[in-house]
């Protein structure tokens, strides 16, 4: 197993606790990472995202979609009595409880899930607040700036 020492960033930098806390749960689920259920993640457009997971024999009741902490957290269980009365020759279509989690960037919100032969997709779109978009500022000519009429004149307080 891999091991790395974050400290030196911790150190170095201010803000950038997310980063450092996202490569330390990656390299710690690295290895025991289940592959069920297979999904894709794409892109859809310059800010929007659709995670399609593939849940054949799951009904619309057996799935959860719940975001909690910056995590888009898909879980499944089918109940305990599905299955009662029946026997199977050969049972290739897993069926088996999962949970699936996502870390969400800042700014990302679900808009949407559906659910549809067999695939669930859930729809994310980005959302950067007004404060934090870039705008242009203009820039006035030196004679007309005006100074702050607020500030008293060193001079005349001493």
């Amino acid at each position: 197993m891999r091991s790395f020492d974050f400290a030196p960033l911790y150190r170095a930098t201010v803000g950038f606790d997310q980063i450092a806390d996202i490569m330390d749960r990656v390299l710690a689920n690295d290895v025991s990472q289940s592959t069920y259920p297979p999904y894709n993640i794409e892109k859809t457009d310059d800010d929007s995202y659709r995670i399609s997971i593939a849940v054949a024999g799951f009904s619309d009741e057996d799935l959860t979609v719940e975001v909690k902490d910056h995590a888009l957290v898909v879980s499944a269980r089918k109940p305990e009595d599905a299955d009662e009365g029946r026997t199977y020759l050969h049972r290739g279509i897993a069926t088996r409880a999962f949970e699936r989690r996502f870390t969400l960037a800042d700014h990302v919100r679900v808009v949407g899930a559906s659910h549809q032969d067999g695939m669930l997709h859930i729809d994310l779109q980005r959302e950067i607040p007004e404060a934090l978009k870039p705008r242009r500022i203009a820039i006035a000519k030196a004679d007309t700036v005006e100074t702050d009429k607020d500030v008293v004149d060193a001079k005349a307080v001493n």
